[in-house]
């Protein structure tokens, strides 16, 4: 008897199509083909080797990530356009404004422009004049008492990167004001609790050209108990505007053109070069815990490229020479589009290893900061390891490596790919060095060998940036504190 065939139905007609396609058999020339463009390429195709199973239930805490997101605050650049300040406050719809600043930055002429648009406005306001440079603990809690009463409806930060850090938190702890410290502390130092709802406005006004916080929803700090620097990381912790106004940058001493330029420099090389996204584990099971710091994403990459390609171009001219603004300009930019690049890609080893070593400060006072105590800059911080970081990192992307080299200017057309950290670490050092007047190592800031055990008790914490750390085995054992132990002495001089 001849079988009868049944035509299928629209639904089993669908289903099959899809056990077609996730089988590999689809008679599909895109996904039946390797070769063809939507399968060559994984970089160009997040969704290539990555097959659905239909109605399986997954443990996403062993699934790599498969998204990223970009985030940033609204940005505007141009000499003299703090005077909008004022503006900007009565648009948001702000009446009681807390300003926030340093000793130093209140006497300069930015503070003065933001006054008087305040003023203008016709807009109520206190000023908080007390960060510390390099903020502490106790520091952020001295802030956050005294905005507490005031029940502002709005901030505003004008200084560096420790103001704007400063006034993040002051935000973060008047919307949420029964939250314990340690709540939103990044884990495993404190709880690492999401920021579930929008703060209060803050704008951020700049004045040195560096920490690119004025983009970002990081604010960093030390925990002095622990003797570690951690901070706080969420999305909803980034300032509704960055107002960046070249001129306020004029003013900045030298030595503070140059930290500040080394922490752009190390923003974007490791940004540039952290682990990509897709290689993050876990993926988060509710997009809110999404971290901020994700890994190496197309957009990041553009913004952290070019901010490298700015910083080596306009950084020995913007410390050369305080008065050429065109440098000083493009510094300025090229913090802002760092932070973008890194506020959303993350950074890794340089800053994993740079909080211990402010933290621990043997005693070590940095030249051209007139501070009443010692101080290792944190950009000084970062990048006195970052030769002997990058020759640790170059085995896992060599490429992305010599990309960054070849920015120092270093011919790359003849180097063997096994080559490119210790090539991209020369051109670091050498760098360095030209630039003058930076610790040439740990050596030079008052560590010894008998310092890497608490140095290496002071990194392992950083969860955060280390998991974005290649060639780093972050799963917490002998092997994570060997290779930071061998880092650790690497960088005592170069």
């Amino acid at each position: 008897m001849a079988a009868i065939r049944v035509a299928p139905t629209r639904a089993q007609r669908a289903v099959n199509l899809l056990r077609a396609v996730n089988s590999g058999s689809s008679a599909c020339p895109c996904h039946s083909n390797p070769q063809h463009h939507h399968n060559a390429h994984p970089t160009l195709n997040p969704f290539a080797g990555h097959r659905r199973s239909l109605a399986t239930p997954v443990d996403t805490s062993q699934q790599k990530e498969y998204a990223f997101e970009m985030a940033a605050s609204s940005i505007r650049f141009g000499p003299g356009c703090t005077k909008e300040v004022g503006m900007d406050m009565t648009n948001l719809g702000a009446k009681k404004v807390i300003v926030v600043t340093d000793e130093t930055v209140q006497k300069l002429d930015a503070m003065k422009q933001t006054i008087a648009g305040l003023e203008a406005e016709g807009l109520a306001y206190e000023i908080f004049s007390k960060v510390r440079v390099e903020p502490k603990d106790y520091s952020i809690k001295e802030a956050i008492a005294f905005a507490k009463p005031h029940m502002p409806d709005a901030f505003l930060a004008v200084g560096g990167g420790s103001v704007i850090d400063t006034a993040k938190l002051m935000n973060l702890y008047t919307s949420f004001p029964e939250a314990d410290f340690l709540d939103f502390v990044n884990a495993p130092l404190g709880k690492g609790m999401p920021i579930t709802s929008k703060l209060k406005p803050l704008i951020a006004i700049p004045t040195t050209a560096g920490t690119g916080s004025e983009t970002t929803g990081t604010a960093i700090f030390d925990l002095v108990e622990k003797k570690a620097k951690t901070g706080i990381a969420h999305r909803n912790l980034k300032p509704t505007l960055g107002i960046c106004d070249p001129y306020n940058t004029r003013t900045m001493p030298s030595a503070v053109h140059a930290s500040s330029g080394l922490d752009v420099l190390c923003h974007s090389l490791e940004s540039w070069t952290a682990i990509p996204y897709s290689e993050r584990v876990p993926r988060p099971s509710n997009p809110i815990n999404r971290p901020a710091y994700q890994g190496a994403n197309p957009i990041s990459d553009i913004f952290s490229l070019q901010a490298l390609r700015s910083t080596v171009k306009y950084l020995p001219r913007a410390v050369k020479d305080p008065d050429d603004f065109e440098a000083q300009s493009n510094m300025l930019l090229a913090a802002t589009l760092a932070g973008v690049g890194f506020g959303n890609a993350g950074v890794h080893l340089c800053h994993g290893m740079s909080y211990p070593i402010s933290s621990q400060n043997p005693g070590y006072q940095h030249a051209g900061y007139q501070v009443g105590f010692p101080i290792i800059p944190h950009g000084v911080s970062v990048a006195v390891t970052a030769p002997a970081v990058f020759k640790f990192t170059g085995a896992s992307n060599p490429e992305r490596h010599l990309a960054a080299a070849e920015v120092f200017g270093v011919d790359i057309s003849q180097v063997k790919k096994e080559s490119a950290g210790e090539v991209l670490s020369e051109a670091l050092a050498q760098f360095l060095v030209k630039l003058g007047d930076q610790p040439r190592g740990l050596k030079d800031l008052g560590f010894n060998n008998s310092h890497i055990e608490t140095l290496v008790n002071g990194t392992i914490p950083q969860a955060r940036v280390l998991m974005l750390a290649p060639n780093l085995d972050t799963s917490g054992g002998d092997l994570e504190r060997e290779q930071l132990t061998g880092l650790f002495e690497e960088a005592m001089e170069y």
